[in-house]
Formats: structure tokens, sequence, C-alpha cells
């Protein structure tokens, strides 16, 4: 079978013949083998076998047909290396053990160290640089969101320590994101050189913030981490996660090629938003994966057809995939943005000649 590369010509806007399609969280729980996988391993486990988990990467191009893997880790992973101590807990999700309440806290972070640390993850990387017909996006998490689960201990829904942080403290807050912009910059350049075809950087939860706040307290550093990657060739994906949509006239100076969007924000909107400087990725809304098929197909063709509006589009999900979704229906998600966005590019095509 030849190379698609499908993915990453949408993502340097250039030419398809049918819009690339992947779904954050597409290597997980709503997959019966992967949970029985889940039954000997935790997923921290998982990513120390690299064999094991270049499998689970693998297992959603073949059994849904999607355009791209995304590597099998987790956010979490490079933070041990730095100093953190961590537990990932069930229905929890990261439990920090040491967390970051104070200067001397930040202080006493270490610059991280992947080869001596995270050399699961790079040959895992390789070992998919080898067998994958289609990219490899590897991701990391953006400093914001990692920095909240530092700081809190725990997921949130108020961020009242972080806050409390950036807000008292500002020396100290961006004392953070320097270190965890260094670790992120290291971190993915290891990816890139290891077999990486591109890569996202999530910021699930930087929709907390006002754009004014965003503006002062993490655009600096996301701006930094793109443009000391810049003159890394492979595509870079900014997905500023859930609620995100006032943050997207912020992103205008970042060098990244594709901003992902949620689906609260029309395609045609968050382009406007962004001044048409980069492709976009997204955005169905992953609960409409629990409808009827005809319906997850008619809102998958809305956003289509605002997708090929322009050049530089890729299907996916607006966050990450729920363990409820139905592998039968990403299967047939999948081929119906095929077929669907084959035809209508085609449509496009021949009005235009």
């Amino acid at each position: 079978m030849a190379y698609n590369d499908l993915f990453i010509r949408a993502c340097m806007k250039e030419e398809v013949e049918r819009i690339p399609a992947w779904y954050m969280r597409q290597a997980g729980r709503y997959d019966p083998e992967y949970r029985k996988i889940k039954e000997k391993y935790t997923l921290l486990e998982i990513c120390k076998q690299p064999e094991l988990a270049a499998e689970v990467t693998m297992m959603p191009v073949k059994k849904l047909g999607v355009d791209a893997a995304i590597l099998y880790s987790d956010i979490m992973n490079p933070v041990a290396s730095i100093g953190i101590d961590f537990d990932i807990v069930a229905n929890v999700g990261p439990v920090i053990h040491n967390p970051i309440r104070s200067a001397a806290d930040v202080a006493r972070l270490k610059p991280i160290d992947v080869d001596k640390d995270l050399s699961h993850v790079i040959e895992t990387i390789k070992i998919l640089d080898r067998e994958l017909e289609v990219p490899l996006i590897t991701f990391a998490g953006a400093p914001f969101t990692i920095a909240s689960y530092l700081i809190e201990g725990r997921p949130s829904k108020n961020y009242l320590k972080t806050k409390e942080l950036m807000y008292s403290e500002p020396q100290v807050w961006h004392q953070l994101m320097d270190k965890l912009g260094d670790m992120v910059i290291t971190y993915l350049r290891a990816h890139l050189a290891a077999g990486g075809k591109a890569f996202q950087l999530f910021d699930s939860w930087v929709g907390a913030l006002s754009p004014a706040d965003f503006r002062v307290f993490v655009l600096p550093t996301i701006e930094r981490i793109f443009s000391e990657l810049e003159h890394i060739s492979q595509p870079k994906i900014y997905f500023p996660g859930v609620a995100s949509g006032e943050l997207l006239p912020e992103l205008k100076n970042v060098k990244a090629n594709v901003i992902g969007l949620d689906w609260r924000v029309p395609i045609a909107d968050g382009r406007k938003r962004l001044d048409h400087q980069f492709a976009v990725q997204g955005n169905l809304d992953p609960t409409i994966l629990q409808a009827p098929q005809k319906v997850i197909e008619k809102y998958a063709a809305e956003i289509i057809d605002q997708g090929i509006e322009e050049p530089g589009f890729i299907f996916n999900l607006g966050h990450g995939l729920f363990p409820e979704a139905s592998l039968e229906k990403l299967k047939d998600l999948t081929g119906f943005i095929h077929s669907y966005s084959e035809q209508a590019i085609g449509r496009l095509v021949k009005s235009s000649n």
C-alpha cells in the first residue's frame, strides 16, 4: 500500500482529493480490544512497553481507516522527568503527590532528560515510523494545562489554586511557564527527530482563561514553543481545547500550521477569527457519536461543506472520544467523511473549471 500523506498535505494547505480524518483519543476505551489490554496493564505500564504502545497506536488505523495515527501516550509522561511524582487514577485522572504551590516548588523542578527517563516513548515512535503507512502525530501537553494539574493536584473544574498563583504571584507563574515551556520544546524536538511526522500541542483547559489573561499569562510561552520549533519541517498543531473560541484572535503570531477548533465554533467563524492564516482541524461534538448514523452523517456533512471552502482542513472531533463511542459508528463515519468529501471536492473542482 502506498504511503498516505493526505493529512500532511492538508496541514500545509496543499491540494487534497478528499478530506483526511483522525480522532482525538482514537486509541482508547471505546475499543473492546484495548479494554482487554487495560485489564492487564495501566496506561503508564503500556507506555513503558514500546511494542505494546505501538500496537495500541496502530489499532485505530487498521480498524477505522483514519489518515493519521496519534502516539499512544499521556500528556503527563514527561513531568516525571522534571521531578513530579504522580499517578493516573481511574475515573479521576492525574493525581499529583508533590503539587506546585510556591516559588520553592518551582525552583526544585529540574530539566527534562528524554534519553534517561523517556527512552521508551522514543523507541515507540521509532517502531511506528517503520511500520505505519500513515503519518504519526506525536504530542505534548501545553504549559497551562500541565500547570493546572501540577498546581491543583488533580483535575479541576474552576482552577482556583491555579488562578490564585497566577494572579497573586505572577513572577512565580512565569517561572513555571518557562520551565514547562523548556520541557515541551525538548520533548517534542526528540519526538520529531525520532520519526514523528507532526505534533499537536494539547491545551485542553486554557479556555478557562479570558483573552486578556491568556494574552498575559500563557500566550508568550505558546509563541516561544512554536517559534523555537519553527525551523523543523513537520506540521505543527495547536489545540486550545474546549470553550476556547474567544482566544482564537490571540493566536495570529503563533508559528503553527494548524489550529484545532472545538465544536462550539463553526469552521467558517474559526477561520475568520484566525484571519485565515492557518489550516484548521475539527470539530464534530463527540457526543453526537451517540446519535443514529444518519444524524452523525448530517452533522459531519455540514462540517465538511464548511471545511472545503478553503484549502487546509482536517476532520476531527471538537474534543476527545468518550469511552461510550461505538467502534462501528466511528468506522462508518470515517468512510462517510472520505466518500462525501471526495464527491464534494470533485464538484468544486468541476465548477471552477
